[in-house]
């Protein structure tokens, strides 16, 4: 969440129309989609269902103030996760009953991902830790076929085995890490 935060505060008026890696995205798209997710958040990790939640969410949430509408979303979604047992729960997402753990995973890694796909709209670097990366390659590997069924993710970009961490990460996801 830091590092989409940091990129996202590197954002000039001029790049909210801007294209993203994410071929249907713009900037502001993009920034919607990451400060969505997060105001679903408080809502699942209390218990509530897709249905309860409905289309609230949907559309447009970023208003007038697109970096104070996500810094609340964010604070709300980060609070959500320290309740205390939270994290011991189940929750229900688009795909059925999930733990919460694999929740806040699945959540780490559309944040960095994402952070990787607006540093890149923006022409800023590769903003994922490499211990982070590295610990999401983990997580991901097992899951990677099951998302590209569901359309989560494109196919793989082959990458030097070689390459580092977050560039691994941004390959496996079906990003081109190396722009010209």
């Amino acid at each position: 969440m830091d590092s989409f935060d940091r990129v996202l505060r590197g954002v000039g008026a001029e790049a909210w129309h801007s294209p993203t890696p994410c071929r249907e995205w713009t900037v502001r798209d993009l920034v919607n989609h990451l400060t969505a997710e997060q105001l679903w958040v408080p809502h699942l990790l209390a218990g509530a269902t897709m249905d309860d939640v409905g289309d609230r969410f949907d559309g447009d949430v970023l208003g007038d103030d697109p970096l104070k509408t996500w810094e609340q979303a964010a604070a709300a979604a980060r609070e959500a996760f320290h309740e205390p047992g939270v994290l011991t729960r189940n929750v229900q997402v688009s795909s059925g009953l999930i733990e919460c753990s694999d929740y806040g995973w699945q959540m780490t890694i559309d944040l960095a991902v994402h952070a990787w796909d607006l540093a890149t709209a923006i022409g800023r670097p590769n903003p994922i830790d490499p211990f982070v990366a590295a610990e999401l390659l983990e997580v991901v590997r097992p899951q990677l076929d099951a998302w590209q069924g569901l359309g989560i993710f494109d196919p793989p970009v082959a990458v030097s085995r070689h390459a580092d961490a977050p560039t691994r990460l941004v390959a496996l996801l079906g990003r081109t890490p190396y722009r010209a």
